[in-house]
């Protein structure tokens, strides 16, 4: 008989950890619905249709995404958003998750919060977490196609009084600007103590993967759906740990027809489940396992995620 999907695992397995989760995509349906009421703001199209399992074009996915970190604009937003992953990764049978987070666009772009806030925000809701035994960690997120100056405003922001719970560095966004050109601000988050990771070869190109690890010198790949067998084998080789979002790859890769996560494994590459934007387009460590499963892998080839998710995992390091 199957295991129910949210159930933990078992004695003796791995635990389990969400490896990549967006705080600005990752809130409380309920809770978005109840606060746009209350500002009285109208929830956009996109963003029903998402909640709805409907398909949206990617312009109406970032104004969904957009609409939600509108709302992180004070310290108890943000820590509601932080307990939101928490209750979600902790009913599916998880106990960790490593949360993407773009201070810079929230306090510079946007204006709408302070950093200080932000960050009490956020040590109050993993503090309160950690009571349930939920450990997490924050990995800031610059914007790759804002180009390197935009890299280094971000940790010009964060790295003066960086606090403990920021273990890492990372870019998303359009991949149209070349990893080489982000190797100095790569240079200077490692340089700083922080990891290293980047989304590539979701919407740009295998090539890109490739760069962002021999030019840019990342230890993490986000996605990288779109590598080349010749890639996967440099990301095995290297042991690059692989982050795989199987319900927002379906979302905005339509195009990448099966998903190669089982090619991925077979491989050797380290890759790991994560939810991406589970707010946004709803899902959890449970239906990404069941997604899994329904590519074709088997009770052992999930275990091997679950093995990498925690071995590979910042926020247990």
């Amino acid at each position: 008989m199957g295991r129910a999907p949210g159930s933990p695992p078992l004695p003796g397995a791995a635990p389990r950890v969400d490896r990549h989760t967006h705080l600005e995509g990752a809130l409380d349906p309920a809770w978005v619905r109840a606060e746009a009421g209350r500002r009285g703001l109208a929830l956009p199209p996109p963003l029903e249709a998402l909640w709805h399992g409907s398909a949206v074009p990617f312009q109406g996915f970032i104004e969904a995404f957009l609409f939600g970190a509108m709302l992180l604009d004070s310290r108890e937003a943000v820590r509601e958003a932080v307990l939101a992953v928490a209750r979600r990764t902790r009913a599916s049978g998880a106990t960790g998750a490593d949360l993407w987070l773009s201070p810079h666009f929230l306090v510079v772009h946007r204006a709408q919060i302070r950093l200080e806030d932000l960050w009490r925000g956020v040590e109050e809701g993993l503090e309160s977490a950690a009571r349930e035994g939920f450990r997490a960690c924050v990995v800031l997120d610059a914007v790759n196609h804002f180009g390197p100056r935009h890299g280094h405003a971000v940790l010009d922001l964060v790295l003066p009084e960086r606090p403990a719970f920021v273990r890492g560095f990372s870019t998303g966004g359009l991949e149209s600007c070349p990893f080489r050109e982000w190797a100095p601000v790569f240079e200077r988050a490692r340089a700083a103590g922080l990891r290293l990771a980047a989304h590539a070869g979701e919407n740009g190109p295998d090539a890109n993967v490739r760069e962002a690890v021999l030019e840019a010198g990342v230890e993490r790949i986000i996605h990288g759906i779109r590598s080349s067998d010749e890639t996967l084998d440099l990301l095995a080789e290297r042991r690059i740990a692989v982050d795989v979002c199987p319900r927002s790859n379906a979302g905005l890769a339509p195009d990448l027809r099966p998903h190669p996560l089982p090619r991925m494994l077979q491989r050797g590459v380290r890759c790991a489940l994560g939810t991406d934007d589970p707010g946004v387009m709803p899902c959890d460590l449970a239906t990404e396992r069941e997604a899994a499963r329904a590519m074709g892998l088997d009770e052992p080839a999930l275990a091997l995620l679950d093995r990498h998710g925690s071995e590979d995992a910042w926020c247990l390091a």
